[in-house]
């Protein structure tokens, strides 16, 4: 199609559009491919895209100011590919399955919030001297000496009791086994 060719009741007729497709979709193709990097799909939207808007705006088409209207279509049609480009950059990237499968998987507040009740009933069934020990030197975070020191008791009764307090714990949480060891 050349500028200057009938427009019919101010749009382009189906087959003059067909004609313009004939005629420059390749270069155009060609052009569009190279600016989406070679995604053929992509590619091929955005001449699509170039041609929706060949037919919105048919004065475009018709201006005699010029022997082609190649021209237009290409400037177009890169500048649909660029908006495109800009808009994938401006989007966070897709995540595949692959990577959602090996996510970490981080529990929720209730289950941190039952699992501390849970915790703290059964260290109350501990002995006070059990207890004393496990609260300092696991919740509170001091050391053996540090504790021993607090508590007026030799280092090796603090690691004893802090040793049999948590067997003690093993068996009262058994589900929590694995994060008392």
């Amino acid at each position: 199609m050349t500028a200057g060719s009938t427009l019919t009741n101010g749009t382009t007729a189906e087959h003059e559009l067909a004609a313009l497709q004939r005629e420059h979709g390749r270069p155009l193709f060609a052009l569009l491919l190279r600016l989406s990097d070679g995604d053929r799909q992509r590619a091929e939207d955005l001449v699509q895209e170039t041609l929706v808007r060949a037919w919105q705006h048919p004065e475009a088409l018709r201006a005699d100011d010029f022997e082609s209207v190649r021209p237009w279509l290409m400037t177009v049609g890169r500048r649909l590919a660029i908006d495109a480009r800009r808009a994938r950059q401006a989007r966070p990237a897709e995540v595949g399955d692959a990577v959602l499968e090996n996510a970490r998987v981080i529990s929720d507040h209730a289950e941190r919030a039952a699992a501390t009740l849970d915790v703290r009933r059964a260290v109350k069934t501990l002995t006070p001297e059990h207890r004393e020990v496990l609260v300092l030197v696991y919740f509170q975070g001091a050391s053996v000496a540090e504790a021993a020191a607090a508590l007026g008791i030799p280092p090796g009764t603090v690691k004893s009791r802090a040793y049999y307090a948590l067997r003690a714990l093993r068996r009262v949480l058994p589900g929590y086994a694995t994060d008392l060891r």
